[in-house]
């Protein structure tokens, strides 16, 4: 089917976004030449706004507005304890589930010799560094459970460890509401190794 030119810009535009196929950028689309000129220009000014407002925190390299994130300048948080992810989105979903109070620390991925990233291309060095100069007691690795994930949480925890310091993974298993008998091996075996006692 022939499209005008403008159209066929924009929804290469649109699918080069993470997560966005042919029709999820049709119905982008469709939605933004259908409503009203002031609903796509507040996305198109919201777009920008957060573009120029935010920037990475100097402290942990999460998203931020202001000189430091709004964890990083919390008063009442745990100084004690940083968690190490590997980028801004998972400490959105560590904070949703309101469990953890200390502070983050983002690497920006996670070591993967296939796609060309190493432990250099990383924000450990400025970790360390953080680990040197606050007084922190715990480090809970907190990278997806692949083999990417795990890799790194392996070089961090052998890092770490010599500094003295308690390193802790997140555990992983079963999730709430799942059957065994739909399980795989794999996150059975992590869930009986991660067993607590009751």
């Amino acid at each position: 089917m022939k499209q005008a030119a403008a159209i066929r810009h924009a929804l290469e535009e649109l699918e080069r976004m993470p997560g966005v196929g042919p029709k999820s950028a049709q119905r982008i689309l469709h939605w933004l030449l259908t409503s009203d000129d002031s609903s796509a220009q507040r996305l198109a000014e919201a777009i920008l706004e957060v573009k120029e407002a935010i920037h990475l925190c100097p402290r942990c390299h999460n998203y931020a507005q202001e000189d430091l994130c709004e964890v990083c300048g919390d008063a009442e948080r745990d100084l004690g304890c940083i968690c190490v992810v590997a980028e801004p989105r998972d400490i959105d979903a560590i904070e949703r589930t309101g469990a953890y109070r200390g502070l983050y620390h983002v690497l920006g991925g996670v070591i993967n010799p296939m796609e060309g990233v190493m432990p250099d291309d990383l924000n450990i060095a400025d970790l360390i560094a953080r680990l040197g100069a606050e007084d922190v007691r715990e480090v809970l690795l907190a990278t997806n459970p692949d083999v990417e994930g795990e890799t790194t949480a392996s070089y961090l925890a052998r890092t770490i460890k010599p500094l003295g310091l308690t390193v802790t993974r997140l555990a992983s298993g079963l999730p709430v509401g799942g059957e065994l008998e739909y399980a795989d091996e794999v996150t059975l075996a992590r869930s009986i190794e991660s067993r607590r006692t009751l």
